[in-house]
């Protein structure tokens, strides 16, 4: 439900929001989000060999559950910004969580391959449809000169969330020897805390003031935006409708090719290696592999946080290209070298999960910034789908590119992935740092 006007007046009266204090629980339930969503796409990995065996699952289906969540985002992302660009932020805030719930307790029951994929699947779209309005939404409240920093701690949530997943995985499997159903199931804990954390949070401003709801805008900018500029800036937000066109016309397809051919080749290979980590790492001679999968995730952790701490002085863009063209020249090194030692093999995937990191940490950052708010929703989601095709296809295809292909094979290609999104963001990629809103997305026609 909607805030009222008179529920508005009087907080923006009485001076009962703490603007700060909101800002900041904001940004803590929308991070909460990635967490979960780090999680339970890390969680899979630590439990694919065992309930394989349980199921008598062929290596289809061992491929095809890992991907399951990925294709879920893959529906959840435009259908979750469709609807939240339709029918407000607010509403599908709390519904894809009550969603993503459900399906983390039904995980506490599956029995066979197929169930669990569908199960799976569920909590994916349910994820899709939080990014799609979790980033719109923060970005509509951010102050400009926060606005980068406060959107790329997203992504340390999502690496605090899949490390998180490695860690509960080993407790749970090796020392406490439990089921592979409670372990995919924990994630019904930070899922419930969430959605009770969600309860109450308001409508976006911008979202109500191209509705044409002028007034409600106006009383809830006013109650919680921290910078008077950003209160004027709604003022200037157009009454207008979106739709899905949009996103391929003259004034927005740059930013529609930018972002998603970006988050596409950012998270293929990521995905691809950090979920079968350990796999991956055992074959290049580093034992069973999961120190060295930890070591892997934990530099990623490293990267975005540096990131967030120097994205609102350097710019978006520094932070975007060098990185992947190190990434690329990495990944092609380890290709090429098969005889590499496996000290200098970890060094190589250290390096390149911290560099991928930095450069991931803007995936979330610019589609709230680049896209206007009637397709801010639908614009994240289609990147966010698009980026779950690379995700999907790098984490089902590995396995098996591993094991006909061979490692060296399969490093060259995701090295190639990684050209074609340094190139494309070389060319495409704006920079956005300290503007507002009403100036990041403005159309380009060129």
């Amino acid at each position: 439900m909607t805030m009222t006007n008179n529920e508005s007046v009087d907080m923006g009266e009485q001076g009962s929001v703490d603007k700060s204090r909101f800002l900041v629980k904001l940004t803590g339930v929308i991070a909460g989000g990635m967490f979960i969503d780090g999680y339970i796409l890390g969680i899979i990995g630590t439990v694919i060999g065992g309930l394989a065996l349980d199921l008598g699952m062929s290596l289809f289906w061992e491929g095809l559950i890992g991907a399951s969540a990925l294709i879920g985002i893959f529906v959840g992302g435009p259908l979750g910004g469709w609807l939240a660009d339709k029918l407000g932020r607010k509403p599908l805030f709390t519904i894809d969580l009550a969603i993503f719930t459900i399906g983390s307790v039904l995980q506490f029951f599956v029995d066979s391959a197929w169930q669990l994929f569908l199960v799976r699947l569920l909590m994916g779209i349910a994820i899709g449809a939080d990014y799609s309005v979790g980033w719109p939404l923060l970005a509509e409240f951010a102050p400009a000169r926060l606005r980068g920093r406060l959107m790329a701690m997203n992504e340390v949530a999502w690496y605090l969330g899949f490390m998180s997943a490695f860690v509960a995985g080993f407790l749970m499997t090796s020392v406490w020897s439990l089921d592979w159903r409670i372990v995919l199931g924990s994630s019904t804990i930070p899922a419930v805390i969430l959605l009770l954390a969600r309860l109450g949070m308001p409508e976006s401003p911008r979202w109500l003031m191209n509705q044409g709801r002028t007034e409600e805008a106006t009383e809830i900018a006013h109650a919680y935006l921290e910078d008077p500029s950003d209160v004027l800036d709604v003022t200037h937000e157009p009454t207008r409708k979106g739709t899905f066109g949009m996103l391929f016309s003259p004034a927005y397809r740059r930013a529609t090719i930018f972002i998603s051919v970006f988050w596409f080749c950012v998270v293929a290979p990521y995905f691809a290696i950090a979920t079968f980590a350990a796999s991956v790492l055992s074959d290049y001679g580093l034992g069973d592999g999961l120190v060295g999968a930890l070591g892997v995730n934990g530099l990623a952790l490293v990267g975005v946080v540096v990131s967030v701490l120097l994205i609102e002085r350097i710019g978006r863009r520094k932070l975007t290209i060098p990185q992947q063209w190190v990434c690329a020249a990495v990944l092609a090194v380890i290709g090429l070298w098969s005889s590499a030692p496996p000290a200098l093999v970890l060094i190589g995937f250290l390096l390149f999960a911290f560099a991928n990191a930095m450069c991931t940490a803007l995936t979330g950052v610019y589609p709230g910034e680049i896209f206007p708010t009637e397709i801010r929703g639908v614009g994240t989601g289609f990147a966010t789908a698009f980026s779950r095709v690379g995700a999907g296809l790098g984490t089902f295809l590995l396995p098996w590119s591993m094991h006909n292909l061979g490692s060296g094979t399969t490093m060259l290609i995701a090295a190639g992935i990684c050209v074609v999104g340094a190139s494309v963001s070389q060319v495409l990629a704006p920079e956005t740092m300290g503007r507002s809103l009403s100036e990041t997305s403005a159309p380009h026609r060129r």
